[in-house]
């Protein structure tokens, strides 16, 4: 069975029109959930939690999308 793990996480951004955070020692990290439906719950409820400030954002980040298994090695492999 192929695992697709997502991860929630999110803060404030410098300005709602752009994902530039104001500082990225604050970014709130939600968790890492085992599926999309799981992920986006999680996500939903910190939107709605912090809905009364424009700035704070939270995303889904796809972390099977960062791994193609097929390739031998990622671009970040091959730095170190």
């Amino acid at each position: 069975m192929t695992q697709r793990l997502h991860l929630v996480f999110g803060g404030e951004l410098v300005t709602p029109g752009e994902n530039v955070f104001k500082n990225v020692d604050d970014i709130h990290v939600v968790g890492i959930f085992p599926d999309y439906a799981r992920a986006y719950d999680a996500w939903k409820n910190e939107a709605q939690r912090t809905v009364d400030n424009a700035h704070m954002r939270y995303f889904i980040a796809h972390l099977h999308r960062l791994r193609d298994e097929k390739q031998a090695a990622s671009s970040t492999e091959e730095l170190g």
